[in-house]
């Protein structure tokens, strides 16, 4: 990476006349290739009653098209030794399969196959129901995805963020194959579509190919823009809960902007200075949970004095204006409202006297190593090459990273006391009542 540029490589850019969007980063001397499908299509397209159709759209999408019947798809993959898997979020869903160089042919295949014609056959559904609550189920068992399932619902009363990509138990159990069907009927299609081609190919060899796989494919996909706007915070909220667990969390959840905000790169630096990663270019980045990382400010202010056995935070910015999530288990004996007293103390230090020039100059130094390593690897490419191509453009990621790096003390103090206020955050406790057995 030079300056303020990421590290992208090269891409070749093109969209079909049935609006499917195709990036393709051709890597000579990678021994393998990566194939991604992005969808505009996530939770935040769903409402009551359906909840979680997107993931379970997701789990479908493997069990049954016109050229591969159930559990075909792996099978394939598996046999050329692959690797294969997908992911539902609030603002996109994503398909990856990552093959040796020499058989590109087959997951080119399996996604052309499945973007418009998947079967969501009402047996298959009924079958997979099962396997999507004992998904929910079993996060269910966390005391950190029930106090964080309870901030969203408690920070939004009318933008769709306010439920879980999971979807709600009762929507699970009563939504059935119909359901499905018009959904991914309604919003799958090239139109809302990004195909990621990257890792060992020649492009102008592949290129007629997607023209003749994807080409003929309708020009589906219905506008998956949200119109429900949050109403601005008007005061603090909160909530406790109880169960299984063996020591108190806390999590506190403050309204955020969206990612095109112009204060979001001063929050991101502010991310990495207080939880110790900005998550948009942070070393081995993903879509999953943070990490902790010692040298933060949270870190150092909860778990180095004892107060918390964890400390982190987690702000992954959106479409849409979500939360910044700061999240503590309170060290035994220490309650929680020890812990809060803590956390607020930490934030408003932030917010009061801002950065020190050494905790910029790190920060700046932590999202410069994340965005040089971003692309290592196909299968990294693919992933980082989609979420921005789904986001905005690929020229956005140079742009949000440019930003970030301009942001100084001055922006970031700033960024802190807006973002710090009493009136906009929601706060949940989690007391355990029993131990969880081992």
């Amino acid at each position: 990476m030079t300056g303020s540029r990421a590290a992208r490589p090269r891409t070749v850019r093109f969209r079909l006349a049935n609006g499917l969007s195709v990036v393709l980063a051709p890597q000579p001397t990678s021994p393998t290739v990566s194939v991604w499908v992005w969808y505009r299509v996530g939770s935040k397209n769903e409402h009551p009653g359906i909840t979680g159709a997107s993931h379970w759209v997701e789990h479908m999408l493997f069990q049954g098209s016109p050229r591969y019947a159930k559990g075909e798809v792996d099978r394939a993959v598996v046999r050329v030794g692959g690797s294969l898997n997908a992911f539902t979020s609030t603002d996109f869903t994503a398909y990856y399969t990552t093959v040796p160089r020499e058989h590109l042919a087959l997951p080119i295949d399996i996604e052309a196959d499945r973007l418009t014609k998947a079967t969501i056959a009402d047996e298959e559904v009924d079958r997979e129901r099962t396997v999507v609550l004992s998904e929910r189920e079993g996060n269910e068992n966390w005391p950190e995805f029930r106090a964080e399932e309870e901030l969203y619902e408690l920070s939004f009363r009318h933008h769709p963020y306010r439920w879980d990509a999971l979807g709600l138990r009762g929507d699970i159990e009563a939504m059935n194959g119909t359901h499905l069907r018009q959904y991914y009927h309604r919003f799958y299609g090239p139109r809302n579509a990004t195909l990621v081609v990257a890792g060992g190919f020649d492009a102008r060899a592949l290129r007629p190919t997607i023209e003749a796989r994807f080409g003929p494919l309708p020009a589906t996909g219905e506008d998956p823009s949200v119109s429900e706007v949050e109403p601005a915070a008007r005061g603090e909220r909160r909530s406790a809960l109880q169960g299984p667990g063996t020591t108190p969390f806390l999590t506190i959840g403050y309204r955020a902007p969206s990612i095109f905000d112009a204060a979001t790169p001063a929050l991101l630096v502010l991310d990495t200075i207080l939880g110790g990663e900005c998550r948009m270019f942070g070393v081995g980045a993903g879509w999953g949970r943070g990490r902790e990382h010692p040298n933060s400010r949270l870190y150092r202010a909860l778990v180095d004095t004892g107060l918390a056995v964890r400390a982190t935070t987690e702000w992954r910015p959106r479409v849409y204006p979500g939360l910044f999530v700061l999240e503590a288990q309170a060290s035994k004996g220490v309650s929680l409202d020890r812990l809060e007293r803590a956390i607020e103390q930490a934030t408003d230090r932030l917010a009061g006297n801002g950065p020190t020039s050494k905790e910029i100059a790190e920060a700046r130094t932590r999202i410069r190593q994340g965005a040089a390593l971003a692309y290592e690897g196909a299968t990294r490419t693919g992933f980082r090459l989609g979420l921005f191509a789904t986001v905005r453009s690929l020229a956005f990621e140079d742009e949000l990273l440019s930003s970030v790096l301009r942001a100084d003390a001055t922006d970031v103090r700033a960024a802190a006391r807006l973002l710090f206020s009493a009136e906009r955050r929601a706060v949940v406790r989690y007391e355990p009542t029993r131990e969880v057995a081992p």
